[in-house]
């Protein structure tokens, strides 16, 4: 992601945001007069009431405009920002400096993507929240700044135009949701379980449910007391675990979260879930999905293009040698170890390979016979900074 200047929370009162580059004023700015302006004009384009532009500008007994001259515009700043365009604005650079959707900013301007800015123009920035910054520090992710104020991991990602693979950089700002509250109690503490409810519709059965909530089916089965025999009815109502996985503490951002899979991984990747996986050693990166495992993640690369990157990182070769890498997904980077060889069953059929590869996670074991892979468990401390 690229670093963003952002605009938030209440602008009345600013002092220029610290000598920022972004020119937004709070009381009034200057605007300079063009060829067929006249203050009715000027108040219809700027949404600003007729009596108090002429009132800012003294305007009363003549209120003749000559092109070249420079008046005030006031404005209400729960209502919009006003910005100044300078040199290489575009509608577009704007947008991305006030982390504003383009064509709500082009809507407010009556603008098209065709429009073109001068240096001094000004142009409407609409104001729909009142956001709290933060700075972002060394180790820091979306997951754990959410855990941090208490806030909805998706509102935080979608406020700040991001995604589940957007990584952050020490000193950038982003956006806080308004009632988000400082919560240190968040940081590094156990996981915990809480329950909701769902009531089965046409076609459900339990593997379908636990797909859907990303728990193993057993739990959803043990949850409610039953069985794999029990016959699920249309309306019948299921208690549905809900895990909790607070973010830790990792030495630097170099590392991953050391996260155990039985307890917190798994439920951070479930069944059904696409991430991506990043080389601790060269930083490659490919995009997996996780298809089905019960001891560890089985996972397959999404696309030929991931299962080439995928070989290349194992030297050309598919391979079961194990190596140290980061899974990043949700705004989180956990520590865990991957081997490349392909095997068993597929469920992506257009990758370039058939069968799927193992990713371990802390204290996740093999299939074949329930132990652990002391390989695996050693690269997965080398990826959390432990070793």
């Amino acid at each position: 992601m690229k670093f963003k200047k952002l605009i938030i929370g209440g602008l009345i009162g600013i002092t220029f945001l610290a000598q920022s580059s972004i020119n937004v004023f709070a009381d009034a700015t200057t605007y300079e007069i063009k060829d067929g302006d006249t203050y009715w004009k000027i108040s219809e384009k700027y949404n600003i009431d007729l009596n108090t532009l002429i009132s800012q500008n003294s305007a009363g007994n003549n209120p003749y405009l000559n092109v070249g001259q420079t008046i005030q515009l006031p404005y209400n700043p729960n209502e919009r920002i006003l910005y100044k365009v300078i040199s290489g604005d575009t509608y577009w650079k704007i947008s991305q400096k006030f982390n504003i959707d383009i064509n709500i900013l082009l809507e407010a301007n009556n603008a098209n993507s065709q429009t073109m800015l001068n240096v001094n123009d000004v142009v409407i920035i609409p104001k729909f929240h009142n956001y709290k910054t933060h700075i972002v520090q060394s180790g820091e992710t979306y997951w754990k700044i959410s855990l941090k104020y208490s806030v909805d991991i998706n509102e935080l990602l979608d406020i700040n135009n991001a995604n589940e693979y957007s990584e952050l950089y020490i000193g950038q700002i982003i956006n806080i949701p308004d009632d988000g509250e400082v919560n240190q109690s968040n940081m590094d503490t156990k996981p915990y379980i809480t329950y909701t409810y769902y009531t089965v519709q046409k076609g459900d059965d339990f593997w379908k449910i636990s797909m859907k909530f990303g728990i193993p089916q057993y739990e959803l089965i043990d949850a409610n007391n039953m069985s794999e025999s029990t016959i699920l009815n249309i309306g019948d109502v299921l208690k549905i675990p809900v895990h909790h996985v607070p973010v830790k503490s990792t030495p630097s951002s170099t590392y991953g979260e050391y996260l155990d899979w039985w307890t917190e991984a798994q439920y951070v990747v479930p069944i059904g879930k696409v991430f991506t996986v990043r080389d601790f050693h060269s930083g490659k990166q490919w995009t997996m999905k996780r298809t089905i495992g019960a001891n560890h993640a089985d996972c397959e690369p999404l696309t030929s293009y991931d299962a080439a990157v995928m070989k290349e990182v194992w030297g050309g070769n598919y391979s079961w040698d194990t190596r140290p890498v980061l899974i990043i997904v949700d705004g989180r980077k956990i520590a865990a170890s991957g081997s490349s060889m392909p095997h068993d069953i597929e469920y992506i059929t257009d990758n370039g390979v058939t069968g799927h590869m193992d990713i371990h996670f802390a204290n996740s074991t093999r299939h074949k016979d329930g132990k652990i892979n002391y390989d695996h468990q050693e690269d997965i401390k080398v990826a959390a900074g432990l070793i």
